[in-house]
């Protein structure tokens, strides 16, 4: 499945062996069932959605038959996991050879009328037109961000959403993650 060289690694604890000492920690917030809030920021603290009223954590039965939240500790109704883009970008221009790659499209790229990397698109030259500012400095992070489509439940034998949204640099030179 993978090129020569590269690997997966084993269990999530190894993963999280090398992500957290990059400042790269998946980050994990509260959201409502119906999706109309995350709890975060002003919502942090409350209990339930404002729209919707329901209950932010999972409902747990009492031997009496009667159903209590499971408040403070208590597992969450809907948790929206992702991982945080600025530690990512500090850890790319901390390194010399990655602050370089994120410039490869202006300094080294071959430019004739082939199409070889995304700065040759009639994209990326309408947005640098649009937003010269943005355009002059090269150093500036282009992203392409892109999902795998979704998985309602009701197709599926699990009891959970997962929903991939891939985050990519156009920056950098094709080829660069293969080596």
């Amino acid at each position: 499945m993978l090129l020569e060289g590269n690997t997966l690694l084993n269990r999530n604890y190894e993963d999280k062996k090398i992500l957290c000492p990059m400042g790269m920690e998946c980050k994990k917030i509260h959201a409502c069932p119906n999706d109309y809030i995350l709890y975060r920021k002003n919502f942090e603290l409350l209990k339930s959605c404002p729209r919707c009223a329901l209950s932010r954590y999972k409902l747990k039965q009492k031997d009496d038959n009667t159903i209590e939240e499971i408040e403070k500790h208590g597992p969450p109704m809907k948790v929206m996991w992702y991982l945080p883009i600025i530690p990512m970008m500090k850890c790319l221009f901390a390194n010399p050879n990655d602050a370089k790659n994120l410039s490869w499209h202006e300094d080294e790229r071959k430019c004739d009328d082939m199409y070889r990397h995304p700065a040759d698109s009639i994209q990326w030259k309408k947005f640098d037109d649009e937003f010269p500012e943005f355009g002059k400095e090269p150093r500036n992070i282009r992203l392409g961000l892109s999902t795998n489509g979704m998985n309602s439940l009701v197709n599926m034998s699990t009891n959970h959403i997962s929903w991939p949204v891939l985050l990519v640099i156009y920056n950098l030179p094709h080829g660069l993650c293969m080596k």
